[in-house]
Formats: structure tokens, sequence, C-alpha cells
């Protein structure tokens, strides 16, 4: 993905996305513009630099733009959060002077682990790129539809865009895959070369045309907390909130919980599935070892 380009469509779509009255500038009359938005000039005057640092700025060209002239900007374009940190991750990438250096294959401690089996609702840990790598019995349960004849790692992502039982196992399916698609636009800010995210992005946008469309509107997002509706194959709806949580140790990778209201339905239908897991681990573990077959006799 090249740098300039990505930080030259973000600001474009952002600065498409919002009006001069929601800017607080005036509007005389029948303001007919040729495009939504507001003009690179509007921008300019709102950010206090001229239109052709502005528009150097918004065709890739950052190079030594400072500190206090992004947040001008952000404040000018309304960013949330989320975006006014991909839009410093961005200039940063273009500024960097060298790569950095390759980090090795993330890894699940034993002692997070050891966290992960404590826990009494189902929770798991996520790389950045949305790579389950570690969960409970529980989570393993819960997302049992995505864990099918696999073991983690898995990604999360390809199971919302290319399995087509996604659609039925997330109650509200776009706006799982919508912050799906966020959630690795910030990332790909964030980690510019990460070879395997990139080549994720690139099978996506081939085989899923939601995706590829979605991805073209380069909306970012934080993966907090939220509520989310699930359609288990074996205890029917559940809606649980989930809360993400980064793990300082180990960078890049974050512990998701997902918890019921107490007393809730979906309570129930957790404790249910809990039940149901425990019954299928006995199963298991009652079936006789496979045995090796004979070799053959020559």
């Amino acid at each position: 993905m090249d740098r300039r380009n990505e930080i030259r469509d973000f600001l474009t779509s952002r600065r498409a996305g919002i009006t001069p009255a929601q800017a607080g500038l005036p509007v005389y009359g029948s303001d007919s513009r040729r495009v939504p938005g507001l003009r690179r000039e509007e921008v300019a005057l709102l950010t206090g630099v001229s239109v052709d640092y502005y528009t150097r700025l918004e065709r890739g060209n950052a190079r030594g733009v400072s500190d206090s002239v992004l947040d001008n900007l952000a404040r000018a374009l309304h960013l949330t959060e989320a975006e006014r940190t991909h839009l410093f991750d961005l200039v940063r990438a273009v500024n960097a002077t060298a790569r950095p250096r390759r980090a090795g294959r993330p890894h699940v401690r034993p002692a997070v682990q050891r966290v992960l089996d404590a826990l009494a609702i189902p929770a798991l840990v996520w790389t950045g790129r949305l790579d389950t790598l570690a969960t409970n019995r529980l989570g393993q349960a819960l997302f049992a539809p995505v864990f099918h004849n696999q073991s983690p790692p898995v990604n999360n992502a390809r199971f919302v865009f290319l399995d087509p039982r996604a659609q039925e196992f997330f109650g509200d399916w776009e706006s799982v895959a919508h912050n799906t698609v966020a959630v690795l636009r910030w990332q790909a800010g964030r980690n510019p070369y990460d070879k395997a995210l990139t080549d994720l992005v690139g099978e996506l946008s081939t085989r899923s045309e939601f995706f590829r469309t979605r991805w073209a509107a380069h909306n970012v997002q934080l993966h907090c907390n939220g509520v989310m509706e699930i359609n288990h194959p074996v205890v029917g709806g559940l809606t649980l909130a989930y809360e993400s949580m980064s793990i300082d140790a180990d960078t890049g990778l974050t512990l998701m919980s997902y918890s019921p209201e107490p007393g809730s339905p979906s309570q129930d239908a957790l404790e249910l599935l809990a039940a149901w897991a425990v019954t299928i681990d006995r199963e298991e573990a009652s079936r006789p070892a496979q045995q090796p077959d004979p070799q053959p006799k020559p």
C-alpha cells in the first residue's frame, strides 16, 4: 500500500464527509458545489495553513509536517480519536527513514493462557489483524463455527467475509463486517510493513465485494467495546457485551472477553453452552485412541 496515496485518499474522504455548516463556516445563498463536503481552501483556512501547503499535504507530501498542524487538521475535519491516530500513523510512515525490524511470530505465553482458562466467561487473544491465537474452552464453544475443523490461529476476518455461515452466526452481520474492515484499516495505518496484513487485505479484496467497497471508504475504528448479537447453532441467540484489553507485555496482542447481562436469557444460554462444552469434552475423552495403521508386510 502506497503511503502517499493512503494520506491522499483518507484526507479526501474525510473532507468530503463534512459540510461547511458542520465546520462552522458561513453559508451564503445557494452554495452549489461540484464535490460534496469542504473545499481545500476551506480546510486550509480552518487548519491555519496556506492553500498550497494543505494541497501538498493532501497529495501525500507530508515530509516535515508538524504535530500541531496535524492536530489543527484533525479538529478542522472533526476526526474521531481513531481517525486522528490513523492520520498520525500515515504521516509517521511517510516520514520514516527506515523500515522497522520485522517482529517475531506472535505467541501466547503460558501465564496468559492460564488467565484465559481461569475466566468464567468466553475469552480469547487476538492479534491486530484479527488472528485468534488462543482461547479458553467457553470461548472456543461460543465461536465453534469459526473454529470448525480448525485450531488456533484462526483469522476472524476470513470467517466474517468468506464463510457463508457468518451471516447467520452474527445477528447483525453487516455491522460486524463494517467494523471488521474499519479495524483492519486502522491496523494497516499503524503497521504499514506487515506483509501478512497486506496479504490478508489483498485476499479479502479479491474474494469479497463487500470488503472491497468498504475498504475503499477509508473508515477506521478501534475495537474497544460494544455489544454483539450471536445466533449460536446449539444454544440459540445470545446478547453479549465485549471488552478489549491490551496485553502490555506482548505488543500487538489483545484479550477479548464476552459477558452476558446477569440474570438475562443470555446468561442462561451461556451456562447451557458451558454444559454442552463439558459433554463434548467427555465424549472426546472417552473415544479410544486411534491406532496407527499397521505397516504392510514386504
